[in-house]
């Protein structure tokens, strides 16, 4: 599914975020407070959007690496940052020793994860204690009047926009079965993280979650 979408991935994410997805992930590489010389992992990477970000803050001599379990996605990062480097990975089994990364990420991704709880275990694991873990994602806001306009833009818009595929079904279905804001910090806590925060932005359709490694 995400090989098929990997062609007109970015084109939909701006249009329907309003290209907003951009400012969300550039939020999401300052909480993983990175500084020149680091090395960071971005998990689900995805078209490479959120590992861009992150090059930006580890430079100059750092490294970044932009991992997913799609072909066709890593082909069009790629393209995009030929300068970083991309690599296959499943985010259940990273093939990574631990602790040598000083922060990991993953936007947009977690909620693919089939073992949420062992893909966020992963990330801990190979980041180096006093390391950073971000996890920016789509929420289900629970209050009138932004619920029932996010019931209407998944259930009944986005489908109709990636009605050229079934993806953009799954979408809305995926977004619903992911914990909300405070389970979610409860998983990252059980995955070996301390000071475990999150923020709520766009009217808390978006939550960015990150805490620092034991």
């Amino acid at each position: 599914m995400f090989d098929r979408i990997a062609g007109f991935y970015d084109v939909m994410n701006s249009v329907m975020t309003a290209g907003l997805h951009h400012r969300w992930r550039e939020r999401a590489a300052d909480l993983a407070r990175l500084r020149p010389g680091d090395r960071a992992l971005d998990v689900a990477t995805g078209t490479g959007d959120l590992a861009v970000e992150l090059a930006r803050r580890v430079a100059p001599g750092g490294e970044v690496i932009g991992s997913d379990f799609s072909q066709g996605m890593l082909e069009r990062a790629r393209t995009k940052a030929p300068e970083l480097t991309w690599e296959w990975g499943n985010a259940l089994e990273l093939p990574y020793p631990d602790n040598i990364f000083d922060a990991a990420t993953v936007g947009f991704g977690a909620r693919n994860f089939s073992d949420l709880d062992r893909g966020l275990a992963e990330m801990a694991r190979v980041v180096k204690p006093g390391g950073r873990v971000v996890v920016l994602e789509i929420t289900t806001p629970t209050k009138p009047p932004l619920s029932t306009f996010f019931s209407i833009w998944f259930d009944r818009i986005v489908p109709l926009m990636g009605r050229f595929d079934e993806a953009y079904t799954y979408l809305p279905k995926s977004v619903k079965r992911f914990p909300g804001p405070e389970a979610l910090g409860g998983v990252l806590a059980r995955a070996g993280l301390d000071d475990v925060r999150w923020i709520l932005t766009a009217g808390g359709i978006i939550a960015l979650h990150s805490g620092t490694v034991r």
